[in-house]
């Protein structure tokens, strides 16, 4: 498995170091140098990327603001020689932050944590050996990847970045969109019932009005059905395909 790697810094120097390190590594495969954010978004248009190596400081547009300004981004790791950028960073889900002067070894543990989380993100979409279907997800939280048993969803519930997975025992907290995670679950099994919810299908107990009842920790828990989302919904009951 080759990982289509980009490098992007404004610094020659620095370029060279990434480079030098990136050929030590046969799973990355450098697809381009690029010197600034421009030249990067240009090289995320025309080729597949799954890595980007990315400078914060750079003129123009900062390694941060060009991350923010993308829709779809490839796993990010951010360079720096300023460590006060480490937390912003972070919040931009980054899977790693390398501080200048980058060592060898710190380059190397950056790298494999990437080959790692591509790997898992591979394996989603290929079924054990044995089985009709996959039926579990992973999700990265408290960094590191907890993999998720979808009969074990109860309901998910979205808070601005994060997203909240509530299991039949306990619950997982992730930094990511709703659309993002809805779109890795299988359709025949959830449901999105409204901007901020979406429901295990099995789970649902009862409709009644605009709310779906389903059963937590042995309580009755209501969940409301946006109206954009009721008469889909509705549907659904009238097919009996909840």
């Amino acid at each position: 498995m080759k990982i289509n790697t980009i490098i992007v810094d404004d610094e020659p120097l620095a370029l060279d170091v990434l480079e030098t390190f990136l050929d030590k590594m046969p799973e990355l495969e450098l697809v381009r140098r690029c010197v600034n954010a421009f030249e990067a978004n240009e090289a995320l248009s025309n080729n597949k990327v799954d890595l980007m190596f990315l400078d914060i400081q750079m003129p123009q547009l900062t390694g941060i603001e060009f991350v923010k300004s993308l829709s779809s981004p490839p796993l990010i790791i951010f360079t720096t020689a300023f460590p006060n950028y480490a937390i912003e960073g972070f919040e931009l889900d980054a899977i790693d932050y390398l501080l200048k002067p980058i060592s060898a070894e710190r380059f190397m543990k950056a790298a494999n944590k990437a080959i790692d989380m591509i790997k898992m993100q591979n394996a989603q979409g290929q079924p054990a050996e044995g089985d009709k279907s996959q039926d579990f997800i992973f999700v990265k939280a408290d960094k590191k990847f907890v993999k998720v048993y979808y009969n074990d969803i109860l309901y998910i519930e979205g808070l601005k970045d994060y997203v909240i997975i509530k299991l039949s025992k306990g619950r997982v907290i992730t930094l990511q969109t709703m659309k993002s995670l809805e779109e890795k679950l299988p359709q025949d099994q959830f449901k999105r019932i409204h901007r901020s919810y979406i429901v295990g299908l099995e789970k649902i107990k009862a409709i009644v009005g605009n709310m779906v009842e389903i059963i937590e920790e042995g309580k009755v828990k209501h969940i409301p059905v946006g109206k954009n989302y009721r008469d889909d919904l509705l549907n659904m009951v009238n097919e009996n395909k909840l």
